[in-house]
């Protein structure tokens, strides 16, 4: 007896008398949800996404969307979702893949964290009348500068300092690589990086030659695929990061669909029209930190040594250890990306149930590097699942020099979040590469959204320092003392070196 088929997971409905058949829901939606027969409007329900195209263009608030209208019977552990899971694989014996980031219901640490406030004694700063430092330099720190007087009176830097990235806000922009995204998406990201003076990662898909006026604010990407590679795109980037691994699939390479895979994505990308770019979990010069270290050498002499270079790792519990290692190895910033990091493709098991918080990890990284005294060695970048300037100020409260942030730039373009990332059918315009949904995405509009959210979460970082009686992001960084946890376990508490609410 086959499985038959399963609840859908919304309902569409339309109401008939509000409706004027302008046939926008028709043309917004690349799922098929919707077609017109005669005077009337006929929905297939089971197509839906909830990416809320159709309910944004409808000129009549015709259209409403139900979750979950007819559920499966409830059950504590075999859940709707497991159940769907089980019921898919028995039909195509196949790893189901997902798009966004872990969905399962683990507690946000972040939301356990509060932060400290000054008064009386130790007053706050006002940040509308008081200078705030907020620029932030990325690379190796000396432990100390010499000095010399000349006989004139100057002073001259004797210490050579490596070079660094210059952040106006500690907010950057996460690697999202074009094939992923759309070209337009990859404008959108480089024009708000640009005007809010900070940088956004290309990810490991080459960079397209409509980037490059926005080359001083990108850093480019070096995976186990390699895929762009070349001296030109090295040369092209403000910093090169080396991608070991990502939270969102640590452990796993990265994945294009081929039907993702058009002329422009394999011209820059340097692979096959149509076919899947699937990067190997490993890179295959590196299997010990002697071998990370001689590939960022070689990527410095490659570059002159005037770029910086990081590594990027997936957040798991030897992390601290590795990050060490990087430290050791002539990188410049060693990027730490959490297991709810995004993806536009991944298998659903990895996303949701490999690598760790990245709360647990930041903290544990900046405490190893205390311990062994390298903290200065290498900035420290954290990323995956940040999704306010409250998540920012914890993160660098908890040891981050500054962090990317990928799905929220996503969301203020206009992403619903929807999870089919994968499929290449995206109605805003952003992960796909369709020309003509594509083409729904302004880079000016999304570039200026970007732009608003960062410029305004670092507006909020600010009054967030000030209330905490610091005038400097560097005062905060690392200052657990600014924290407290709520409802978090001793163990937690113990790793993120944080004490608890009334301590």
């Amino acid at each position: 007896m086959s499985i038959g088929s399963i609840p859908s997971r919304y309902r569409i409905q339309i109401d008939h008398e509000q409706c004027m058949l302008c046939e926008r829901c028709v043309e917004s939606c690349p799922y098929g949800v919707f077609r017109r027969e005669g005077d009337r409007i006929l929905v297939s329900s089971r197509q839906c996404t909830a990416c809320h195209r159709c309910i944004a263009m409808c000129p009549r608030d015709a259209i409403t969307l139900t979750e979950r209208p007819v559920d499966y019977r409830s059950h504590p552990v075999w859940t709707a979702g497991v159940r769907e899971s089980i019921y898919n694989q028995a039909r195509s014996g196949k790893i189901i893949l997902s798009g966004m980031g872990n969905v399962e219901p683990y507690p946000m640490i972040f939301d356990r964290l509060v932060l400290d406030a000054c008064q009386v004694t130790n007053p706050s700063i006002d940040p509308l009348r008081e200078p705030m430092e907020l620029r932030t330099y990325l690379g190796k720190h000396p432990l100390e500068l010499k000095l010399r007087q000349k006989d004139s009176g100057d002073i001259e830097l004797l210490t050579e300092l490596s070079p660094t990235l210059q952040l106006e806000t500690p907010i950057m922009i996460a690697h999202m690589s074009y094939g992923a995204i759309s070209l337009n998406a990859q404008k959108s990201l480089a024009r708000a990086a640009a005007d809010s003076g900070t940088f956004m990662g290309t990810g490991e898909g080459g960079l397209h030659q409509a980037l490059y006026p926005y080359q001083q604010h990108i850093i480019v990407q070096v995976a186990s695929g390699r895929f762009g590679v070349d001296i030109n795109y090295l040369e092209r980037g403000a910093a090169i990061e080396i991608k070991i691994g990502q939270g969102a699939k640590p452990g796993i390479g990265g994945h294009l669909p081929g039907e993702k895979v058009d002329k422009e994505v394999s011209s820059t990308r340097m692979v096959p029209l149509g076919s899947d770019a699937i990067s190997p979990a490993p890179h295959h010069d590196i299997y010990s930190i002697e071998d990370l270290k001689q590939l960022v050498r070689s990527l410095k002499e490659a570059t002159e040594w005037k770029k910086p270079v990081f590594v990027k790792i997936a957040a798991v519990h030897n992390a601290a250890a590795i990050a060490a290692g990087i430290a050791r190895s002539s990188a410049d910033a060693v990027v730490l990306d959490g297991f709810r990091g995004g993806t536009g493709a991944a298998p659903k098991v990895f996303r949701d149930h490999v690598g760790i918080p990245i709360e647990a990890a930041i903290a544990s990284v900046d405490a190893k590097l205390r311990q062994q005294r390298i903290r200065n060695e290498v900035s420290l970048i954290a990323s995956g699942g940040l999704r306010s300037s409250a998540d920012v100020a914890k993160a660098i409260a908890l040891g981050a020099d500054a962090v990317y942030i990928g799905t929220a730039a996503l969301v203020a373009m206009g992403c619903r979040v929807c999870g089919t990332c994968y499929r290449g059918l995206c109605p805003w315009g952003i992960a796909t590469q369709r020309e003509d949904l594509a083409a729904r995405l302004d880079p000016e509009e999304g570039g200026k959204q970007v732009s608003n959210l960062i410029h305004a979460w670092t507006l909020e970082l600010s009054e967030l320092m000030g209330a905490a009686g610091i005038n400097s992001i560097e005062s905060l960084r690392g200052n657990r003392d600014r924290l407290r946890g709520y409802m978090l376990d001793e163990g937690t508490l113990s790793v993120l070196d944080v004490k608890p609410v009334g301590a």
